[in-house]
């Protein structure tokens, strides 16, 4: 997942209506402009995105995308709000679309459509077949996953973020912690549940398939994705713009703001979300003592953490070369 920028293609400029960068806001956003690179970022989102308990927002901050697609997000949605609303809507929406790095985004959705639509079946099967090997496999994806947002935020950690980490923990826990439901699949049940679990594509630590699964609705999305139920998927992708929307709205303030203390929140998040991914559960999802088989699930978490570190040095070595301007 190579890319190639110069300096100068790694500043971003402001558009005009942005919020000025704040006090621990990042000073530049990267630009990934390898299409093969995003593709494959887009294709590894779109896998995990079925899997209940990993977060398609985790591997976008593994793979160092998560601040540049916040704010393409954000020009997106800007984009279709002055189109509406105006004022100077041509201008302005022109102005918006512009600041979207489609190099990244395009090949991205590609990425992400074409491993939801070819993936969905099979891993939803094999998570059903193998939970507990799975689930450690993910374990360790995801914890090897914490140090990012760690990094990311920067410096030693205070008082005042040892309390928000917590908060993140807690907050991480109680939402993997929500007893599973049976709801019927109705079009104003999945409404709501489509422009909630889509927060999780944007929240590392939040899994929106497992979000589904506590209502009682991922079963029936992956079935009706691998069954090409195109009204089901229609009605479920507007609400999920829907909630994209807020969402990201939220997220790009905060990273603008307060980058430090998200960062930090989110690594909290992250910590308390593995709670999910316990290889040991019951058929209500009750946590287990670990069984006999904790040495073969202990070495397939590990496993995980150390790929999650390799696609971090790839992508750390790929950030340098760009920055150094002699990208690939």
């Amino acid at each position: 997942m190579t890319d190639a920028a110069s300096p100068a293609a790694s500043r971003r400029a402001t558009s005009a209506g942005d919020p000025a960068p704040g006090p621990g806001a990042p000073p530049v956003l990267p630009q990934h402009r390898n299409p093969l690179g995003n593709l494959l970022r887009g294709a590894l989102i779109g896998v995990v995105e079925t899997v209940p308990g990993v977060s398609g927002g985790t591997v976008a901050l593994v793979t160092g995308i998560y601040d540049e697609l916040i704010d393409a997000g954000h020009h997106m949605t800007a984009a279709a709000r002055r189109l509406l609303t105006g004022p100077d809507r041509l201008a302005g929406t022109k102005e918006h679309l512009r600041a979207v790095s489609w190099v990244l985004v395009i090949p991205l959705l590609i990425g992400m459509a074409t491993a939801v639509l070819t993936v969905a079946g099979p891993v939803s099967r094999l998570v059903e077949d193998h939970p507990q090997t799975m689930r450690s496999l993910f374990l360790g994806l995801v914890a090897g996953s914490v140090l990012v947002p760690v990094r990311l935020s920067g410096g030693r950690w205070r008082l005042p973020e040892l309390l928000r980490f917590g908060l993140g923990v807690l907050a991480g826990l109680l939402l993997t912690s929500l007893p599973t439901a049976s709801l019927d699949p109705s079009p104003w049940i999945v409404a709501p549940a489509a422009a909630i679990a889509v927060c999780a594509l944007v929240l590392p630590g939040l899994s929106g398939s497992f979000l589904l699964l506590s209502l009682g609705l991922y079963q029936p999305t992956l079935q009706a994705v691998d069954e090409r139920d195109l009204g089901y998927i229609a009605w479920f992708g507007l609400w999920a713009c829907v909630g994209l929307v807020v969402v990201v709205k939220l997220m790009r303030h905060l990273l603008t703001r307060h980058h430090r203390a998200t960062m930090v929140v989110l690594s909290g998040v992250m910590i308390g979300a593995l709670r999910s991914l316990w290889p040991w559960q019951g058929a209500d999802g009750s946590l287990q003592a670990p069984g006999a088989d904790w040495p073969l699930l202990l070495g397939i978490a590990v496993a995980g953490v150390l790929v999650v570190q390799l696609l971090v040095l790839v992508e750390a070595r790929a950030a340098a070369r760009a920055a150094a301007g002699t990208g690939d």
